[in-house]
């Protein structure tokens, strides 16, 4: 038996998978782009619906990403008569499951209660506006 891998029963643990499992950050791959209007968060979220996420605002000025994917249930099946037959049984579970927040410190620039956010396929999309920046306005001196 390896120090990378463990045996227990019939499954290898994968240490990569176990990291990344455990680590909210490694789960929610975020993308941060600035536009000339905007900056655009865009974030992987597959097999959540938009009701199992929430993107908030605080008053320090961060922005968060959160929500919890459910675990899968072992349950036990029944048969067309409505007899219990075996349990499902899981052989292996990769995917990430728990809670899940991610943070990020919005740039003053930004317009913190035009905030808007859609959600389609899978991928989370946050716009936060910018404040239009006023062009420093130059007085010319005339010389004597």
């Amino acid at each position: 038996m390896s120090l990378i891998s463990q045996l227990m029963g019939n499954e290898i643990l994968d240490p990569f998978l176990s990291v990344v499992n455990k680590c909210p950050v490694l789960n929610t791959p975020t993308d941060w782009k600035e536009t000339p209007e905007a900056h655009v968060f865009i974030a992987d979220l597959p097999g959540l619906k938009k009701e199992e996420v929430k993107v908030e605002v605080d008053s320090d000025g961060y922005l968060e990403i959160s929500g919890e994917r459910k675990a899968p249930e072992d349950k036990e099946a029944e048969d067309r008569d409505g007899k219990k037959s075996e349990a499902e049984k899981w052989h292996r579970v990769e995917r990430f499951r728990g809670k899940f927040s991610r943070r990020f410190r919005l740039p003053r620039n930004a317009k913190r209660e035009e905030i808007k956010a859609c959600m389609a396929d899978g991928v989370l999309t946050v716009i936060v506006p910018k404040v239009e920046e006023k062009k420093p306005e130059v007085k010319r001196v005339e010389i004597h």
